[in-house]
């Protein structure tokens, strides 16, 4: 009889694992395109979200301190950052959503932004983009080379790395693909992320970060567009179902519409000090 290598741990492929998982996710990742029309609204919506204050509240920021911020979107957390330390550098592979960050900043007077159109498989080097004191990742590891992300972090971020890795099934619902007739895999998680960090020898913190289940929009068109974001290539009568599961959940319609999730997002803050 042949001997068949014991599984354990350390011969565990967790890199394998991330990519089989995402094959079986039941959502579309999204691309450039996609969020390049969805800066102007994906701005308005996220400028006062209460996980912008969570998250923040968790670095140890100094004034002396750069930010590196990986996947930063419209600003979310680059042009509060920006008040709070010495230099920022803001990149995603979305040029609508950079567009977003420095009309923001302009408002703003900020000038210590720089904004790098680039993404997670470019050669940061070449960009001109250098390690910071801390490099963070926000709600932005949906990619397909999880260890390759993590090292060029690590790389990055001389003092800190921060990262917000989705908790399933946020930030999606499964109610919603119920009610429209679609099954529901979520995919991998924060898990996978946690595992391959202890596999090259970091050993990181982990906080949860949930947010309120209660949500509000100005209307329900703002609700129904909001939510018509977790699907791919949703049909009219889809929509329609989607609807009347929205208007299930309302419980509140006096200044504005509130809705309330049966599945709060909750993010998994994971993060580590460099060693000396």
């Amino acid at each position: 009889m042949k001997n068949r290598q014991m599984t354990t741990y350390e011969n565990i492929d967790w890199n394998e694992l991330w990519r089989n998982g995402r094959k079986q996710k039941s959502w579309h990742s999204k691309g450039a395109e996609d969020w390049d029309r969805k800066a102007a609204s994906f701005s308005e919506r996220n400028n006062h979200s209460p996980y912008i204050a969570l998250f923040l509240s968790r670095l140890p920021l100094d004034p002396s301190f750069s930010i590196l911020d990986v996947g930063c979107g419209p600003g979310t957390l680059a042009l509060p950052l920006a008040v709070q330390v010495d230099r920022v550098t803001a990149i995603d592979y979305s040029e609508k959503m950079l567009d977003a960050l420095r009309q923001r900043a302009e408002e703003k007077g900020l000038t210590n932004i720089s904004c790098v159109h680039c993404s997670w498989e470019s050669d940061w080097q070449s960009h001109g983009i250098e390690p910071a004191d801390i490099a963070i990742a926000s709600r932005s590891m949906n990619v397909a080379d999880l260890s390759a992300a993590i090292d060029k972090l690590n790389a990055y971020g001389s003092r800190y790395v921060f990262i917000s890795d989705r908790i399933a099934p946020s930030p999606f619902d499964p109610e919603a693909f119920a009610a429209i007739g679609r099954d529901f895999n979520s995919g991998p998680d924060y898990i996978f992320t946690l595992n391959l960090l202890y596999s090259k020898g970091i050993h990181a913190n982990v906080e949860i970060l949930q947010l309120d289940p209660d949500i509000e929009f100005k209307s329900m068109e703002e609700a129904l567009q909001t939510y018509r974001w977790m699907f791919k290539e949703i049909t009219d009568t889809e929509l329609g179902k989607l609807k009347k599961y929205l208007e299930s959940r309302i419980i509140a319609t006096a200044d504005c519409l509130v809705l309330r999730r049966r599945y709060p997002p909750r993010w998994a803050m994971i993060w580590w000090k460099q060693e000396s």
